[in-house]
């Protein structure tokens, strides 16, 4: 299998696993003072980024590892906050693609400075941790 770990590289591994806690944690402390559950979080996240700004929900539930009636919960909260919208098609009904609001547009962008701000402050702290493995 190769040869063993050093210590070093369990410390390495233990840092890194302890940053990866924090900034799930940050991230979660962001999303829930933003009035978001951090799964509404990474559905929003998800949604921004996918191509034209929109997904079906059988994509975001690949997305988010959910099942597809779990995401049309989420949807539908998301939604009765005005954070979510589906647009309308002319095709299968089953099909609606889901984006985001202005709102929500605004409320993803303001959460994503927040982790880009946090990415940064810690990125010298990981590519360290990261070296020793």
């Amino acid at each position: 299998m190769g040869r063993a770990i050093t210590e070093e590289e369990y410390r390495a591994l233990a840092g890194f696993r302890r940053e990866l806690r924090e900034f799930l944690s940050f991230s979660e402390t962001a999303a829930q003072g933003a009035g978001l559950t951090p799964q509404q979080h990474q559905a929003m996240l998800a949604i921004r980024a996918a191509p034209d700004a929109a997904m079906l929900i059988g994509e975001l539930a690949q997305q988010l590892a959910l099942r597809p009636n779990s995401v049309t919960g989420l949807i539908d909260r998301l939604a009765k906050q005005e954070l979510v919208e589906r647009r309308e098609t002319d095709g299968d009904r089953r099909r609606v693609p889901v984006s985001l609001t202005e709102k929500g547009e605004e409320l993803i962008e303001h959460l994503a400075e927040a982790h880009r701000g946090e990415l940064r402050r810690i990125r010298p702290l990981l590519a360290n941790i990261l070296l020793r493995i």
